[in-house]
């Protein structure tokens, strides 16, 4: 599978790109929510922000962890 996907050849575009297209879906795991999905990526990147402040590599993991899910948006199923 990492042919498939190692050539970016789907699109190219930033993390916030990525992050602005997480609310053009609905997440099949969470269908009731009344926020973005990026709202959920900022919070949960300000949660770990207050946890362990030190640590601002695990921020930007807790900001990215979802940006998979945009591939829906290209026919992966969910």
């Amino acid at each position: 599978q990492s042919a498939q996907y190692a050539p970016c050849s789907r699109r190219r575009m930033s993390a916030m790109e990525a992050l602005e297209l997480l609310d053009q879906l609905v997440d099949e795991s969470d269908p009731d929510v009344d926020f973005p999905n990026s709202f959920h990526a900022f919070q949960t990147a300000e949660g770990i922000r207050r946890a362990p402040p030190d640590k601002d590599w695990f921020h930007l993991v807790g900001l990215l962890h979802d940006l998979g899910k945009v591939l829906v948006l290209f026919g992966e199923p969910q």
